[in-house]
């Protein structure tokens, strides 16, 4: 048994959310709980989509009065997860329909196992043409080698334990960062990561939502991060802002170049 983690945002399409909630009927592994966290005011319309899902998947609906963000809608929605295992997915996401099985399978033969991610493939808007691959290390030493570089796990696929989200402290406000933010708690404290080779679901990225993340917001956000891995003694000081300034440079690009740094990056992988 297992609980599935969604936030839903006044912007989402309809189209998008209904492909997403179409995924999770499919699965071979029969799903046991969705909790989907309206953040915020939604549209009726996005509305009466999950009521009408209702009726084919065992959806519990949050309510929350005002746009906290994903961070602490998340944590809203955390404290109504019934079961130990929350799964984790965006509502423009699509899981492929063993996604749910291969991980369970994962967890249930390593049972010291906190945090389960897996590969995803990127498409544009349409899901009809793919941008690229987005691979993560498998292993726990190269997720921790990793991690001082770079995110070392794809937010919408990942499976975690409840009680060690609860015991770090959750996720915590950190400007594009909530999940790359927890990933480091969970990697300070020792626990048992990995990741799955296989790709197990489909993401709408496109060019443009990594294109916005600049300005002075985000370098102000990076250097949150290079603080954290010093707070956390993961990293030395001096090579946490080495990595500070690498990450941040481009940042400084102009959106045009930055999208095809980025869509040049994904066709190599």
């Amino acid at each position: 048994m297992y609980s599935i983690l969604l936030s839903l945002y006044h912007k989402e399409r309809e189209e998008y959310l209904a492909a997403c909630l179409d995924s999770l009927i499919v699965q071979t592994c029969p799903v046991s709980e969705v909790i989907i966290v309206f953040d915020g005011a939604i549209k009726k319309s996005l509305e009466e989509i999950v009521v009408q899902y209702q009726a084919y998947l065992p959806i519990k609906i949050i309510r929350l009065k005002y746009n906290l963000g994903l961070g602490k809608a998340l944590n809203e929605g955390l404290k109504y997860c019934s079961y130990e295992w929350i799964f984790r997915m965006d509502t423009d996401d699509v899981c492929l329909p063993d996604r749910f099985k291969k991980q369970l399978e994962y967890i249930n033969s390593h049972p010291n196992i906190a945090l389960l991610g897996t590969q995803v493939a990127e498409f544009d808007e349409t899901m009809k043409s793919i941008i690229g691959v987005k691979q993560v290390p498998i292993s726990k030493l190269e997720i921790e080698k990793f991690a001082l570089k770079r995110n070392p796990f794809n937010h919408m696929t990942v499976a975690y334990r409840k009680s060690i989200i609860e015991k770090v402290g959750g996720y915590q406000h950190h400007l594009y960062m909530e999940d790359y933010n927890l990933w480091l708690r969970i990697i300070a404290k020792g626990y048992e990561v990995a990741n799955l080779p296989e790709i197990l679901v489909n993401v709408r990225s496109g060019i443009q939502m990594y294109t916005r993340r600049k300005g002075l917001s985000y370098i102000k956000s990076e250097y949150t991060l290079a603080k954290l891995k010093t707070d956390l003694k993961l990293q030395p000081v001096g090579m946490a802002y080495a990595y500070f300034f690498i990450r941040t440079l481009p940042r400084l690009l102009p959106s045009s170049l930055l999208g095809r740094l980025y869509h040049s990056l994904r066709q190599k992988q």
